[in-house]
């Protein structure tokens, strides 16, 4: 499941890759500051040493990430408390509650953190999609609007994957891989459109100014 887990990523790449590079690159930001996540939905499997050697990869993953500044904002700070409460109570307490919720608690975290940013007025695709568009366009209703959409349905993702997190923890109605498979569909669907609907937008702007 490594292949299927790293492999949503390639998928998304080949649906966008006809696009703007902008969006592609802003998309890849994103995505690179998921990292943590990514490395630890990756080991974290298994076994308890996995566990405990993903808890602490992600750690210093963003650890690292936020002094080069590669990760900002909410989500830093959201990964950073989740990792090192993590590691703490699996590695240093072998809580048994933590290890056995930890998907669900992993997923609700991003989607805690995602639905604040919204709620803050500050959501968190803003940051990575400022570094691509004219700073006189940053307090625009329709970029903002467009932001908002995309967090949210960032958001609406995590907290589905954790609904499926705890579903697959239940053993209930789906099957494991059943499970996997509809969480991996989510966040390839959420990374497509992150990157198609602003290429989208701006078309239909230029088309409308050409009528």
């Amino acid at each position: 499941m490594i292949g299927a887990e790293a492999g949503w990523l390639r998928i998304a790449y080949e649906s966008i890759r006809q696009q703007d590079p902008a969006p592609m690159l802003a998309f890849f930001k994103l995505v690179l500051s998921f990292a943590p996540w990514l490395s630890f939905l990756i080991i974290a499997r298994d076994t308890l040493l996995r566990v405990e050697i993903g808890l602490s990869v992600a750690l210093a993953l963003t650890v690292v990430m936020g002094v080069m500044r590669l990760n900002r904002g909410i989500i830093l700070w959201v990964s950073l408390a989740f990792f090192a409460a993590a590691t703490v109570s699996v590695i240093a307490f072998n809580d048994a509650w933590t290890l056995q919720y930890l998907g669900v608690l992993a997923n609700g975290a991003l989607a805690l953190a995602a639905w604040l940013t919204i709620a803050l007025g500050k959501p968190f695709t803003l940051d990575y999609a400022k570094e691509h568009v004219d700073p006189s366009l940053w307090n625009e209703p329709h970029f903002i609007r467009t932001n908002v959409l995309m967090t949210a349905l960032w958001a609406s993702a995590f907290t589905v994957s954790a609904v499926l997190a705890l579903g697959k923890m239940e053993q209930a109605v789906l099957s494991e891989l059943a499970y996997d498979l509809v969480s991996y569909a989510v966040l390839i669907a959420a990374a497509i459109f992150t990157v198609w609907y602003p290429e989208h937008l701006h078309r239909a702007r230029a088309a409308a100014r050409q009528l």
